[in-house]
């Protein structure tokens, strides 16, 4: 069987767009079960080997002490969450952390920082950390806040193939997660990334106490964006103690599977990401969202500052299931 593979390094912007209103995407959501897994299962492989996975590590480069409010985020300043502010990490300490996830599995390795927006002498210490990362042959990937005019071309000099900034939620439903910024000012960052030539990681976070529609025009929003992200991290909520959400409902996990499957289904060429929340899945959730479309996970022990399922659980998961790491892209 030939499987075409897609070149995650070729523009989307070539792509015929398909606009999706955000009640498409809901009746999506309320087909059956088996039918909408099937549909996201032929999407995915139309574009994608089916059993290959994307593997990336996060690393916390500067943790806590943010000026934001968002509700969800233990490295807010306003929230006692026990997330000390810390000083940015040496590059020596990213380097040598970049060189263990590599040799864990890892291609992609991913830096954030807990800013609003990175100020010129901390773009600075990025800069080096993106080439010094970049020289060990793995894709690079920054999240850092929101960024000012030309930053993202700095960026993008220095080497950095992915900058992440997440949607968060529906638009008619941001405002009650976070307060401090308006999301208009997240998508004037990506449009900014995209204009410097980068690749845009972009998703959200889901099982925030938002509905089923919210979820909806979540995916819509992103689909919808003129090119889709190249790459989209799905999160669950991490309902960390001290901060706003904490005490949120849990989602019923076949709605999150049902979240993965419509975000397949609507960006077909986009790495589709199991981000935050998985250590919580058990491996029943987490096999059947590969099966709803489901390609990249995050490899490794701590995502920023929560807890995530350790490298060698991953690599059972994945031979139990018979899937493989995806190659670097060329």
């Amino acid at each position: 069987m030939n499987i075409p593979i897609v070149d995650e390094h070729r523009s989307l912007a070539a792509e015929a767009p398909r606009r999706w209103s955000a009640r498409d995407i809901e009746a999506l959501f309320e087909l059956p079960f088996n039918d909408l897994v099937f549909r996201a299962q032929e999407v995915h492989r139309s574009h994608f080997d089916p059993n290959e996975v994307q593997l990336s590590t996060l690393l916390s480069i500067k943790t806590g002490g943010c000026p934001e409010d968002c509700g969800y985020c233990p490295q807010s300043a306003r929230f006692d969450t026990g997330v000390a502010s810390e000083d940015v990490l040496p590059v020596e300490q990213v380097l040598a952390a970049a060189r263990a996830a590599r040799e864990k599995g890892a291609t992609r390795f991913c830096m954030g920082a807990a800013w609003r927006g990175p100020k010129q002498r901390d773009l600075e210490c990025v800069l080096e950390m993106i080439r010094a990362v970049r020289s060990l042959g793995m894709e690079t990937c920054a999240t850092l806040g929101m960024l000012k005019d030309g930053q993202a071309e700095q960026l993008e000099a220095a080497g950095l193939d992915y900058y992440n900034h997440n949607l968060d939620t529906a638009p008619d439903f941001y405002g009650a997660i976070v307060h401090t910024r308006e999301q208009q000012e997240r998508l004037d960052t990506l449009g900014r990334v995209r204009a410097a030539g980068l690749h845009v990681c972009c998703g959200g976070i889901v099982g925030m106490g938002e509905s089923r529609a919210q979820r909806a025009g979540l995916i819509a929003q992103l689909a919808n964006l003129e090119p889709y992200p190249e790459s989209v991290p799905i999160n669950h909520l991490v309902a960390v103690p001290g901060t706003p959400l904490a005490d949120t409902p849990a989602l019923d996990p076949l709605e999150f599977v049902r979240t993965i499957a419509c975000a397949r289904i609507t960006m077909p060429r986009a790495r589709v990401r199991l981000s935050a929340g998985r250590s919580e899945m058990s491996e029943a959730v987490q096999a059947l969202c590969f099966l709803a479309g489901a390609n990249s996970i995050f490899y490794g022990e701590k995502l920023l500052t929560t807890g995530n399922p350790a490298a060698e659980a991953d690599a059972r998961l994945l031979a139990k299931l018979g899937l493989k790491r995806a190659p670097v892209s060329a």
